[in-house]
C-alpha cells in the first residue's frame, strides 16, 4: 500500500493538462492507479486524479462509499483512463464540494454542474466502456475530470458566501 502526500493548490502539476494514457498495460499505469486507491481511500475521499499524486497522466477513480461526509449513495471503484465527457443532461443542479487539493480538504463551497454525464473512458484491463452517472457519482466524475484539464473546483463557486470549513460543513451539510 502506497500512500501519497496529496499535492495541493498552487502547485504547477494541479494546474496544467494532463496527458492521455498510451500504454494501458504498463507498470508505470498499474501502479498510478494502485497509488490512487490507496491515496483515496486513505484520504477518506470519493474520488481522486492522477495529477493529486503528482502525476501527469488522465487517469482518476472514484469510490463513492460512506464517508464522514457520506452516509448513502454508495457506488463500486471505478476506474477512468482517458475519460472524454459524450452527454451531459441540460439540467444543472449546485452541490456542495471539498477537495483533498485545496486547504487538503478543509474548504467546501457550491459548485453548478449538470445533473446527469455520460463518459467514455478506458479500464484498467483496456476495455473502452461508456458509463452514464447522476448524483453524487456524476459529480465526483465531473469534479476530477476537472482536476484533468488543471481546473479545481473552487474556481467553479457559485457564491462565495458559502463558502464553509469542514468543520461546519460536516456539522451542518454532512449528516
Amino acid at each position: 500500500m502506497t500512500i501519497i502526500k496529496t499535492v495541493q493548490a498552487g502547485n504547477p502539476i494541479i494546474h496544467t493538462r494532463s496527458i492521455d494514457v498510451t500504454d494501458f498495460s504498463s507498470e508505470e499505469t498499474k501502479r498510478v492507479i494502485t497509488d490512487l486507491i490507496d491515496t483515496m481511500r486513505a484520504e477518506d475521499l470519493v474520488g481522486m486524479a492522477a495529477p493529486q499524486i503528482g502525476e501527469n497522466v488522465r487517469i482518476f477513480v472514484t469510490e463513492v462509499r460512506e464517508t464522514v461526509y457520506r452516509k448513502e449513495g454508495v457506488d463500486k471503484l471505478r476506474i477512468f483512463i482517458n475519460p472524454k465527457v459524450v452527454n451531459v443532461s441540460e439540467k444543472l443542479v449546485s452541490g456542495y464540494e471539498g477537495c483533498g487539493s485545496v486547504a487538503s480538504a478543509q474548504f467546501f463551497g457550491p459548485v453548478e454542474r449538470p445533473e446527469e454525464i455520460t463518459v467514455e473512458a478506458v479500464d484498467e484491463n483496456g476495455a473502452t466502456f461508456k458509463h452514464t452517472a447522476d448524483s453524487l457519482l456524476a459529480r465526483v466524475i465531473q469534479h476530477e475530470i476537472d482536476h484533468l484539464d488543471g481546473i479545481l473546483f473552487h474556481e467553479k463557486i457559485s457564491d462565495m458566501k458559502k463558502v464553509m470549513s469542514k468543520e461546519e460543513y460536516v456539522k451542518t451539510r454532512g449528516k
